[in-house]
């Protein structure tokens, strides 16, 4: 049944990226930059999706039964609070998504916040250019933990597998989604931007500006960022102009390949 399970969750994923990476094809909203720092295409992706190849391995490795199979034995031993309330699945499985977003938004500021997580997630930030396959480029030991601090929600508030696959679902999808280098049509932008983490926004969270990227944090919908006042409707540049990626990390190979990506929280530079 797991792997069933993981088989419909990688068909999701690939269709996602796969419409994607078409529309990024037909309607970019911005064109990779052409200077003697810029790594191609090619480069990047062969970085970023390596990463991913990675991370799921060591993922895999390290919890073979997965996310899900981890939250079938925890409900089976009645672990979390959400046991003790006796809600129906629907509303149990409502509220475990609600709370595991809020979750990773918080874990997303303080990945900005403490130094040491800040070196694991430049990672994704040092890309010059954000597309879809920029919503992979995480760095292995980043997707660890993140699925520690998960395991352990799920241990404390009693999360189902049911709200685990629909949560990682949605996770993964929104990500390549907001992560995408497109524009939405400007009446479908301005509304959506009232639930969801659009492109325009989160392309803000990617300025070199760090008053700037220090904002935006959620990764589907935006209400925690309006709630906890770390929303920014406008950069300071256009959407088409924002620089960037980090200043520290020009966009040349060695910050793009795979290599030089694995070993870049373990240089000694500050943020």
């Amino acid at each position: 049944m797991i792997d069933d399970i993981a088989a419909i969750r990688l068909g999701i994923f690939l269709t996602i990226l796969a419409l994607m990476i078409s529309l990024e094809s037909l309607f970019p909203a911005r064109q990779l930059a052409k200077n003697p720092q810029t790594a191609s295409m090619l480069t990047r992706w062969i970085g970023n999706f390596g990463l991913l190849i990675i991370a799921s391995v060591m993922a895999r490795l390290l919890l073979p039964l997965g996310l899900t199979g981890f939250a079938v034995y925890t409900s089976q031993m009645q672990w979390g609070f959400l046991h003790t309330l006796e809600l129906p699945l629907w509303l149990t499985i409502g509220v475990s998504v609600l709370l595991l977003d809020m979750l990773i938004y918080w874990q997303h500021r303080l990945l900005h916040r403490i130094p040491l997580l800040w070196r694991l997630h430049k990672v994704h930030h040092a890309d010059r250019h954000v597309d879809s396959s920029t919503a992979l480029r995480f760095h292995p030991i980043e997707i660890i933990a993140s699925i520690g601090i998960k395991a352990l929600a799920i241990i404390v508030i009693g999360i189902p597998a049911e709200a685990v696959i629909l949560f990682e679902i949605l996770l993964n999808g929104f990500a390549i989604f907001n992560h995408a280098n497109i524009r939405l049509p400007q009446p479908i932008e301005k509304a959506a931007r009232y639930v969801l983490v659009t492109q325009a926004l989160h392309r803000i969270h990617h300025s070199q500006i760090m008053a700037e990227s220090n904002t935006n944090f959620g990764f589907s919908v935006i209400w925690w960022d309006r709630l906890f006042g770390t929303y920014t409707a406008v950069a300071s540049k256009p959407d088409d102009s924002i620089d960037i990626g980090l200043t520290d990390y020009p966009n040349v190979k060695q910050n793009a390949w795979l290599t030089g990506l694995l070993w870049m929280p373990f240089k000694h530079k500050k943020p």
